[in-house]
């Protein structure tokens, strides 16, 4: 089972080791395939003056010194299509924001590389348009078969965090999991699936007493994978704290997950 856990944003370097430290016990467990995941950027925040993180440089010399310190394969997001190959010198994986999608520059220049590319659903989307997003980044490396296996073969994943429910609000339909699966392998964003966009003005609001909820759902339905943002404190969050994970609670969410899992055979 894929594992994508990590602060939100990187705050600073002393932030992100203690959290990398804390989360070593995961990358460890032999049922789990880690990515250790935080941001360079944040370029989609509501309110110009919020937090945005370091820049590309400090953020790529930071998430480097974690992958050598910790061994961890590495997730970060990119925003426009001349981040790709710089960011994939460091990660393993790229993820591709929600709110682009659909851009197509974007998912060909991340598909040029050899990272893994992580397409995050649009909150505005079907889950059935995403195969066409799939389609760019296989038709780029040459790929002209589609299906679920040719897209894990490839390196194509598909992350599920929730459809706007009217203004402020995101809902979880579950149903888009099986759909998803059908054309690529799926991780579920159990942190952001509970987030309320600009619910608290200039910053988004959201409600993690119902990420363990969603994840056994998601557990029980099927996926490949899971994503929690996570932190040592998210009261003190520069980014997302209303709906992250503290260390704790994730550990405990994973536990249960294991248990369904097991009971589903899987």
């Amino acid at each position: 089972m894929i594992l994508i856990a990590g602060p939100c944003v990187i705050e600073s370097r002393d932030l992100v080791f203690k959290v990398a430290s804390k989360l070593r016990e995961f990358a460890n467990l032999d049922w789990i395939d880690f990515y250790f995941k935080s941001s360079f950027d944040k370029a989609n925040r509501t309110s110009i003056s919020s937090f945005r993180g370091p820049g590309l440089d400090e953020g790529l010399k930071i998430l480097d010194e974690v992958k050598r310190e910790f061994g961890f394969k590495i997730l970060t997001d990119i925003h426009e299509s001349y981040q790709a190959s710089p960011v994939a010198q460091v990660a393993d994986a790229l993820q591709i924001p929600a709110f682009l999608c659909r851009q197509t520059d974007l998912l060909v220049a991340a598909a040029k590389t050899k990272a893994m590319v992580n397409i995050k659903k649009g909150q505005f989307l079907s889950p059935d348009a995403m195969k066409h997003s799939v389609k760019k980044v296989l038709e780029t490396r040459g790929v002209s078969e589609f299906g679920y296996d040719v897209a894990r073969d490839n390196g194509v994943f598909l992350c599920e965090r929730g459809s706007t429910f009217g203004y402020g609000n995101l809902v979880v339909d579950m149903r888009s999991l099986p759909i998803m699966r059908e054309f690529a392998p799926v991780v579920f964003d159990a942190t952001h699936s509970v987030q309320m966009p600009s619910a608290n003005g200039s910053t988004s609001g959201g409600d993690s007493r119902f990420v363990p909820y969603l994840a056994r759902a998601a557990a029980a339905v099927g996926v490949d994978g899971f994503f929690y943002e996570t932190h040592i404190n998210p009261c003190e969050a520069m980014c997302d704290g209303p709906n992250m994970l503290n260390l704790e609670a994730l550990k405990a969410n994973l536990e249960q997950i294991k248990k369904i899992k097991d009971a589903l055979g899987e």
